[in-house]
C-alpha cells in the first residue's frame, strides 16, 4: 500500500536525496510546503515573506518499510531543537517539520516525536501537523545532488549509506510483534512513547472487566481500581498484583518519575505518581490505552480470564 508523508528538515535538497535511497520508497519530490502564497517560487520562498517550509515529499510502500523507520532515519539528519536553521542554511524556509494527509498517522508521528523529546533537555522545534498544502519546486531542484553528486548538502553522507541498507534491525520475534501491533502500540510499549492525552481508547472506559497487557495478554489491572483521575490516561489505584509490574527511574524532560512495566513482557505501561486517591493507598497509576486490551466482563470468561471475575465484586 503507497502512503505519503512530507518532511522538512532543513534544505531539502539533502533530505530528498536520503529519502530517495531507502528501501520501500517509491518516490521522492522536493518543493514547498504549507504556503500563504499559491505556486510560489524559490525566490519568494527564500525572502520568508509566504511562510513555507522546503519540504520532501516521500511516496513509500507500506509494506516494505514503515512510517517510524523513516522518521527515525530522518531525525537522524537534523539538529531537533534547532529553530528555524539547519547546517549553514537560516531562515523560515529551513524549519523542520513533518507533515501528514493521513489522519490516522497523527498519533504515531506525536508518539514518535515524544520518544525523541526524551533524550533532550531543550523542546523539539519539530512542527508536527497537516499538510495544508504542497507546490513542486522548479525542476533544477529535484534529485539536485543525484544530478550535482558535489553539490551542498548540510545532511552528514554517512548517513546515505544508512539509509540504502534501512530496514527493521528486529529479531525474528520482535518482527512478529511488530505485525501484531499498530505503530502506536508499537512506539508505546517497545520505545517507551505517551500517546496524546484525551484521545486514547480506555480514559473514558468504566465498565466491568479487565484490562491485559497487549503484547502478551497477562492480566495487568481491573477495573473497580480504575477512576476518573483527569489526567486524559487511563488511571489506576494500584495493579492487579504488584508482581505484574516493574517500576524504574525515568529521568527524561528534566524530571523524576517512576516509569512502570510489565513484569512478563517488559512492555512499558506508564507512570505511577503519588498523588493518587488516599483512601486507596495514594497512587495514580497513570498507564497508556495503547499498551492495554481491554475485556469486558461479559468476555471474560469466554477470553480465559473468568478467575478474575470474583474481583469486580470487590
Amino acid at each position: 500500500m503507497e502512503k505519503k508523508i512530507y518532511l522538512a528538515g532543513g534544505c531539502f535538497w539533502g533530505t530528498e536525496r536520503l529519502m530517495s535511497l531507502v528501501p520501500g520508497v517509491v518516490s521522492t519530490r522536493v518543493g514547498y510546503a504549507n504556503s500563504r502564497v499559491a505556486e510560489p517560487d524559490y525566490r519568494l520562498v527564500c525572502t520568508g515573506a509566504t511562510g513555507a517550509a522546503e519540504a520532501v515529499e516521500v511516496v513509500y510502500d507500506a509494506d516494505r518499510i514503515g512510517l517510524t523507520d523513516l522518521l527515525y532515519l530522518y531525525f537522524r539528519s537534523i539538529d531537533p531543537v534547532a529553530l528555524n536553521r539547519q547546517g549553514n542554511d537560516v531562515g523560515t524556509q529551513y524549519r523542520t517539520g513533518i507533515y501528514y494527509v493521513d489522519p490516522e498517522d497523527a498519533p504515531v508521528i506525536e508518539a514518535f516525536v515524544a520518544t525523541v523529546a526524551r533524550r533532550y533537555s531543550r523542546p523539539l522545534a519539530v512542527e508536527v501537523g497537516p499538510l495544508q498544502n504542497f507546490y513542486p519546486a522548479e525542476e533544477y531542484h529535484q534529485d539536485y545532488l543525484s544530478k550535482n553528486p558535489g553539490g551542498y548538502c548540510h545532511v552528514d553522507r554517512s548517513l546515505f549509506y544508512e539509509a540504502r541498507n534501512l530496514h527493521p534491525r528486529l529479531t525474528d520475534a520482535k518482527a512478529e510483534l511488530r505485525k501484531l501491533l499498530t505503530p502506536l502500540q508499537w512506539e508505546v510499549t517497545q520505545n517507551a512513547a505517551t500517546e496524546p492525552p484525551f484521545n486514547n481508547e480506555y480514559d473514558e472506559e468504566f465498565r466491568p472487566g479487565i484490562y491485559v497487557d497487549i503484547v502478551d495478554g497477562t492480566p495487568l489491572f481491573i477495573s473497580t481500581r480504575k477512576y476518573n483521575s483527569g489526567c486524559g490516561w487511563p488511571a489506576f489505584t494500584r495493579p492487579i498484583s504488584e508482581d505484574l509490574i516493574t517500576e524504574h527511574e525515568d529521568t527524561s524532560f528534566g524530571r523524576i518519575r517512576t516509569e512502570v512495566r510489565a513484569a512478563a513482557s517488559g512492555s512499558h505501561l506508564g507512570h505511577v505518581f503519588p498523588d493518587g486517591p488516599v483512601e486507596e493507598g495514594g497512587l495514580r497509576y497513570c498507564i497508556n490505552s495503547a499498551s492495554l486490551r481491554f475485556i469486558p466482563a461479559a468476555d471474560m470468561e469466554a477470553e480465559g480470564y473468568g478467575d478474575y471475575l470474583q474481583m469486580l465484586e470487590e
